[in-house]
């Protein structure tokens, strides 16, 4: 009962045709469908909804909104009130105005960004099908990711002033929406305060990280491959298009996983991820990383630029 998983990021991008030969050649997305208004629907192969992502045109990048696919219809109807008893107010949309899909809802966690959930979205399946299917389709371009994996969201953050919504943000996912806190980062001369938090409602180490900044953003999506040299081939195919890495692949302490970032055309940070880092359980133990091993929790083999933490979009 209640969220599965994340079902789709919408991402504004200021030159749709741009966009779209970066999600379909350098990571291997394919194009599913188009609107009137040039708005782009994407998928990846192992995924069987009819996209997870949405390219938006727009004069700005950035983060529209994201959704979570729920289990069942009637879920919407407790979620919904569940989140209005916490004082926040919720849209209830008919079907059909999440494009392709059932009835949903929409309303605004603690650090101003919209979610949105919905339990039915059009199913086309994944590349191989569902008999005797192949491990990998044949054709794949670039990366060839396998699924949306999670997201990271950046949130407003200033102790001194009493704003942290990244800790708010927690609470209200895990009271509110049933996630379990994963891993966590602790700031402050006492670890006592939230700086990063990571969030989880499937077995992965996170489903959606919640990162400080200055202002409400987005701070990447991020895409699942196979392996450590997955990641490496990622960081080929940006290489070979002459394109801009955000950085070289390296490890996260937290979570584990092997990573590699680049920047789409607009600006916004994707990550490719590999490896599924540990299972989260709901019984195993919550991580926390104190302020003097942050370093090593974000960049665990060092020599990352730091600088990039602070681009997003």
């Amino acid at each position: 009962m209640g969220i599965m998983r994340l079902g789709h990021v919408n991402l504004c991008v200021m030159n749709i045709d741009e966009a779209i030969e970066h999600y379909v050649n350098i990571l291997g997305l394919a194009l599913t469908h188009r609107d009137q208004d040039g708005t782009a629907y994407l998928k990846c192969w192992d995924e069987w909804d009819k996209y997870s992502v949405i390219l938006s045109p727009s004069d700005r990048a950035g983060l529209d909104h994201f959704a979570f696919k729920v289990e069942r219809d009637d879920d919407l109807d407790v979620l919904a009130a569940k989140i209005k008893e916490r004082g926040v107010a919720v849209e209830i949309l008919p079907a059909g105005k999440l494009p392709m899909c059932g009835r949903s809802i929409r309303f605004h966690i603690p650090s101003g960004h919209v979610v949105c959930l919905f339990a039915e979205k059009e199913v086309v399946g994944t590349a191989v099908g569902n008999t005797n299917p192949d491990p990998w389709p044949d054709g794949l371009k670039g990366a060839g990711v396998h699924w949306l994996d999670h997201l990271g969201i950046v949130c407003p953050f200033d102790p001194e002033k009493g704003i942290n919504k990244v800790a708010e943000n927690a609470e209200f996912l895990q009271e509110v929406l049933d996630f379990k806190l994963t891993e966590r980062g602790m700031v402050g001369p006492q670890n006592d305060i939230m700086f990063v938090g990571f969030l989880t409602r499937t077995s992965t180490p996170h489903d959606i990280a919640c990162v400080p900044g200055p202002a409400v953003g987005l701070a990447h999506i991020a895409f699942f491959v196979e392996d450590w040299s997955a990641v490496l081939k990622a960081a080929d195919v940006v290489a070979k298009a002459r394109k801009t890495p955000a950085l070289t692949p390296n490890r996260h302490g937290l979570t584990r996983g092997a990573t590699f970032y680049m920047f789409d055309p607009s600006g916004n940070k994707n990550e490719t991820f590999a490896g599924i880092g540990y299972l989260a359980q709901p019984d195993r133990p919550l991580v926390t990383w104190t302020e003097d091993e942050l370093d090593r929790g974000l960049f665990f083999l060092g020599g990352g630029d730091k600088s990039f933490v602070d681009s997003y979009t």
